[in-house]
């Protein structure tokens, strides 16, 4: 069996779906990060079946919680504080995001003014659609 040691102070994302560990990390730049990071990949889950799980070294300012949301709103945050988990959160789709998706619509105003920011508003939770605020362009998930 595996043993990673556990955080003192930090924050672990559980419950992501295995295999997406790496995407997530990826999206949420933690390779630019000076602290630990740890990854585990498709570990045993009596929830899921397989799981990945992320422990990061720090608190919770480190990781864009509407990033975490918009790619699985399933993610549980736990937080550590002198070993302990003293906090759980959950996510929820967010309703607005910016710079975390890029508006694929080649007459929208961003693929010219390349300083404007990328802003989706969530338009349909069920399908979980997100529309560009200049263009109005659907981004599906």
């Amino acid at each position: 069996m595996l043993n990673i040691s556990g955080l003192n102070d930090g924050i672990v994302l559980d419950h992501i779906q295995a295999g997406m560990s790496t995407e997530l990390a990826k999206h949420l730049g933690l390779d630019k990060l000076d602290c630990q990071v740890a990854m585990i990949r498709n570990c045993k889950s009596k929830k899921m079946g397989k799981k990945d799980i992320i422990k990061i070294e720090g608190g919770l300012d480190v990781v864009n919680l509407d990033v975490l949301g918009y790619f699985d709103h399933n993610i549980t945050i736990n937080i550590i504080r002198d070993g302990h988990i003293v906090e759980k959160k959950s996510l929820k789709l967010p309703t607005r995001l910016v710079n975390v998706i890029k508006c694929k619509n080649p007459r929208c105003i961003t693929t010219v003014e390349r300083s404007l920011p990328h802003i989706f508003t969530l338009t349909d939770e069920a399908t979980q659609t997100y529309r560009c605020l200049y263009c109005e362009e659907a981004a599906n998930k």
